[in-house]
């Protein structure tokens, strides 16, 4: 059974995946609750829940952000500490790629995380299927440069933690409400899990 985990925005998305995708529990941990005094007690109650220890946990998967870096300290953090101790395999996916594999199939999608005031993590992607295809390299952009890229491409969707922030200075610089959907908002560690590649075995110089 593999563990994964997002932190990289201020919702903690924690889950139980089978090696095959099948999920046994997942977990949305939303603010005021801060994830540095949520998660091991979250994992640990995720655990006992499901009948399950840390012993029978086979990998961990982590998301890598682009996001909040006090949020990715903590989480690859735990995740590192449970790897080392464990001696099981970690693998992180980016966290803009695991938004996409739960938005509109087939639409050309600008998956966002809020950098800091006016300006936005951006990654390309569109899903086909179980597949994420990558179409351009993450980056950050200012919100009015980002304005104009939505403008230039009417048919695409923005999706992300980003929505939330800026929705109303998009609509304020002419962004057409419909290019905005409201879900999905958080990176989901069910996504993760179902796009990483995990390793075959432990290798602790790969965790540090």
């Amino acid at each position: 059974m593999w563990l994964a985990l997002d932190t990289s925005c201020l919702t903690l998305s924690l889950a139980l995946v089978r090696p095959g995708g099948e999920v046994v529990e997942h977990e949305l941990i939303a603010p005021p609750t801060k994830q540095s005094d949520a998660l091991p007690q979250c994992l640990n109650a995720l655990l006992t829940r499901n009948g399950a220890t840390l012993k029978e946990l086979t990998g961990l998967v982590s998301g890598l952000g682009p996001g909040s870096f006090t949020g990715l300290r903590i989480g690859l953090s735990c995740l590192k500490g449970l790897a080392y101790a464990l001696k099981i395999p970690l693998v992180g996916v980016s966290s803009l790629k695991a938004l996409a594999l739960d938005a509109p199939d087939e639409t050309e999608l600008f998956c966002s995380a809020v950098v800091k005031k006016n300006e936005l993590y951006l990654g390309k992607y569109r899903r086909s299927g179980a597949t994420v295809i990558t179409h351009e390299p993450e980056s950050s952009l200012p919100i009015a440069e980002f304005a104009k890229l939505l403008l230039a491409t009417p048919a695409a969707r923005m999706i992300g933690p980003a929505v939330v922030d800026y929705r109303a200075p998009l609509l304020a610089l002419g962004v057409p409400a419909e290019q905005m959907l409201d879900a999905p908002t958080v990176p989901s560690a069910v996504a993760l899990a179902r796009l990483c590649t995990m390793p075959a075995a432990y290798d602790a110089q790969a965790v540090f």
